[in-house]
């Protein structure tokens, strides 16, 4: 079992903070052995939009670090011409001399399909597009586009990528079916807890990798990556108090998601139509279930028995979210438990 880190859900507020956290910590997994660092893409929402572009975060990383790999948690292929994304991350891939990688998603906020509303009905299909594309570009291929006067153009990347292949994976929120394209794909599957109980993800992961193999080779099983919220320390119950009050607030700014989570509320329950307090006391209620059995909330040798569980599942990546709105400086000096762990997850 391998460890990263991951950055999505920034709201703590605080302007001059900037995105220390971010290069601090990338720097710490760098030093300390995790397998990587993902930022993702998220737009016209303050929670997660301090990051609206990875592959400008990914630049930053690389240029600080030397060998941790620099991950997009993820590009939404159909925002995006497939040349710029591949330059863009053929630059990363430049600065870190050969640590990028991208994970492709189909994005699901019509919201953000602003940049591109004509790509929304279709998302999917464009997203495989996308990643098809990007791939030929990265290996040096000529690819034909339009031009601005309307005839076919063949162009290829500059600079040329450090990497002859570019690590892919895709991002699902537990679909099958995009975990089955994945595996079609001969991707990696990115996915995370909000949505899936073990046996959601168990039965998800298994249905990867029979696509994986049947696609690459009895033999070929890809990479499972999952996100999970993340904050250790000595004591668990002093890291649960700091953790209460920001990971109730993320629930609830997500509650779209969790909605769809088996067994956190009762089937058919609109939440948006729910009085205020009834709301925060299922919050309430959802959190403490989520943190019991989703979640790196402790100690490194009680998360350890965690990470155990996940591998069991087919998991090979847990990456860990820590910029969930817990202080700065509280997450900072957590970091080093979170080292510990991973010595003895990789033990």
């Amino acid at each position: 079992m391998e460890l990263s880190l991951f950055f999505f859900a920034d709201d703590s507020g605080v302007a001059d903070d900037g995105y220390r956290l971010m290069l601090e910590s990338a720097r710490f997994a760098d030093a300390e052995g995790f397998a990587a660092v993902w930022t993702p893409e998220r737009h016209f929402h303050p929670f997660g939009g301090r990051y609206p572009n990875p592959a400008v975060t990914g630049a930053a990383i690389a240029a600080v670090t030397e060998r941790v790999a620099v991950r997009a948690g993820s590009v939404v292929g159909p925002l995006h011409h497939p040349v710029r994304v591949a330059e863009e991350w053929s630059v990363v891939d430049n600065i870190s001399r050969g640590r990028a990688g991208v994970s492709f998603a189909s994005g699901w906020h019509a919201g953000d399909y602003v940049i591109r509303p004509e790509n929304y009905a279709d998302r999917r299909n464009l997203m495989v597009d996308a990643v098809q594309t990007v791939r030929r570009l990265w290996r040096g291929e000529e690819v034909e586009f339009p031009d601005g006067a309307g005839e076919k153009r063949a162009v290829r990347i500059f600079p040329a990528p450090v990497q002859a292949e570019l690590p892919v994976w895709i991002t699902s929120s537990g679909s099958p079916e995009s975990c089955r394209l994945a595996g079609r794909l001969g991707a990696g599957l990115l996915t995370y807890l909000i949505g899936q109980d073990d046996e959601a993800l168990a039965g998800n992961i298994a249905a990867y990798r029979e696509e994986f193999a049947a696609a690459h080779g009895e033999d070929a099983r890809g990479q499972v990556v999952v996100m999970i919220h993340t904050m250790l320390g000595e004591d668990r119950d002093e890291v649960l108090r700091v953790v209460r009050d920001p990971f109730r607030r993320y629930l609830r700014s997500s509650m779209d998601l969790i909605a769809r989570t088996p067994g956190l509320f009762p089937p058919g329950l609109d939440l948006k139509e729910l009085p205020e307090r009834h709301l925060d006391m299922l919050i309430g209620r959802a959190a403490d279930r989520y943190v019991r059995t989703s979640t790196l909330f402790g100690t490194p040798a009680e998360t350890a028995e965690t990470v155990r569980r996940f591998e069991r599942l087919g998991v090979d990546e847990l990456a860990c979210l820590i910029d969930f709105g817990v202080p700065t400086d509280d997450v900072l000096a957590s970091l080093p438990h979170l080292g510990e762990l991973r010595r003895l997850v990789a033990n």
